[in-house]
């Protein structure tokens, strides 16, 4: 291709909405040079996108401007005294010139349509995608912020830790940060239910899903173009926030994005990039008056609808580096790590399956393990086994301590023998939790 010299005065206007060329601000102003001839057959002026290096139908795009012309006037005329001059880009397979802001132009795509996010986000196997502009997330600063002096995060950190950065997407790539493309991945699939002697994981641990969209978000990273920062279950960003803003889905009462198609069954990532999107609009939708979530937790962590008493959530004490508060013990069942109680009752999450009924266990999917094996294997291997898992200081203790709570729920006296190893450790944490579990143990036996 090449570039000829064109007039660039007017490149901050908008689209031009007129159907032809002398109707535009440039082709039509009367201060062209007396001896320049007008165009015979004048074109349509439209936007272009990058489909049409491809022979596509142009789409709008407000920074970018193709104008057809068919008589054609010398490329000189265009220049007019006084008139600051910028580049037209001719490629060699369109024979029809681009007017091009310099200024815009910076290695990436000037701006992606919505439609085109959405198209390029299906070809990567992202299952929803959205944008918004990157802006300071100022309402959830303050939630955050007003939570942590109420003590509702308990010793949980995360992007609750430092709010002054993970509201702040504005601040990420030197400040040059312009969109945050918000992506999620369904991971429901389902499986048979954790037997005797094993431990239940959540649906989103069955496998590194944050891995996998980890790589696709990078994937669309490269199609943007330009500089960009991946960021996917790290705590520099409020991924919920940004996601609600883009229009993925909404806050539900138990304080899970909801999307439309896929319910809350979604792990979420985030791409800023200094590369312009168009903005998608957020979701009109709420829980309305239903509280199955509310009522369905087992320890009163959602009684504020909308917020989390992280000091009461069975989760959140499945992570935690301290002994789980002895009331709460019983109601982790054979859950060995997370929970799904508030998800499995949201009408918003009926009907996956049997959108995915047909859908095999994905390779490598872990639903339930081996209670006997967490309690016996060596501790460094088996942290690196779940290093998928948050793992408090990747120290084993917290993953033999949940599975002696499973035992003592669900296993019978031929288990004891297993709970007794850890009854005579020197490990307060697994020597009280063992004492735990045998006494439930036996008291079932009764």
């Amino acid at each position: 291709m090449r570039a000829v010299g064109v007039l660039a005065e007017h490149r901050d206007q908008g689209p031009v909405l007129e159907a032809r060329v002398e109707h535009d601000a440039v082709a039509g102003r009367e201060a062209f040079d007396a001896g320049a001839e007008p165009c015979d057959h004048p074109g349509t002026v439209r936007s272009e996108d990058p489909g049409l290096r491809h022979g596509r139908e142009a789409h709008a795009h407000p920074h970018i401007e193709v104008v057809e012309r068919r008589g054609g006037t010398a490329d000189e005329h265009l220049a007019l005294a006084g008139i600051r001059i910028g580049n037209v880009v001719v490629p060699e397979n369109l024979g029809a010139p681009l007017l091009v802001d310099p200024d815009r132009l910076r290695g990436q795509n000037p701006l992606m349509t919505a439609a085109e996010l959405a198209r390029r986000a299906e070809e990567l196997g992202l299952d929803v995608v959205g944008a918004t502009p990157a802006e300071a997330y100022d309402e959830t600063e303050q939630h955050i912020r007003g939570r942590r002096e109420r003590g509702l995060f308990a010793g949980m950190k995360f992007t609750t830790a430092h709010p002054e950065v993970s509201c702040h997407p504005e601040l990420l790539l030197d400040g040059t940060a312009r969109t945050v493309v918000s992506a999620a991945l369904c991971y429901w699939s389902d499986a048979p239910a954790a037997g005797p002697g094993e431990g239940r994981l959540p649906r989103y641990a069955w496998r590194d899903h944050y891995a996998l969209l980890r790589d696709r978000l990078d994937a669309l990273g490269q199609v943007l173009g330009g500089r960009y920062r991946v960021l996917v279950d790290e705590n520099q960003h409020v991924d919920r926030e940004g996601a609600r803003r883009a229009g993925l889905g909404f806050y539900g009462k138990n304080t899970m994005l909801i999307t439309r198609e896929h319910g809350s069954w979604v792990v979420l990532g985030t791409l800023v990039t200094d590369a312009l999107v168009e903005a998608t609009p957020p979701l009109d939708l709420d829980c309305g008056r239903c509280t199955l979530c509310i009522d369905a937790c087992p320890t009163g962590a959602l009684d504020e609808p909308g917020v989390l008493d992280a000091n009461l959530c069975l989760s959140y004490w499945t992570q935690a580096p301290a002994p789980v508060p002895e009331a709460f013990r019983e109601e982790l069942g054979a859950s060995v790590y997370g929970c799904d109680i508030c998800q499995d009752v949201c009408p918003w999450n009926r009907g996956i399956e049997k959108r995915r009924h047909d859908r095999p266990l994905p390779e490598g999917a872990v639903p339930n393990v081996s209670l006997a094996d967490w309690l016996t294997r060596d501790g460094a291997d088996l942290v690196r086994e779940v290093d998928r898992l948050y793992v408090p200081k990747n120290d084993p203790r917290w993953l033999r301590r949940n599975a002696l709570y499973a035992l003592g729920n669900t296993d019978t006296v031929d288990a004891l023998p297993l709970v007794e190893v850890w009854a005579a450790s020197d490990d307060p944490v697994l020597v009280d939790a063992a004492a735990w579990a045998t006494a439930r143990i036996t008291e079932r036996a009764r």
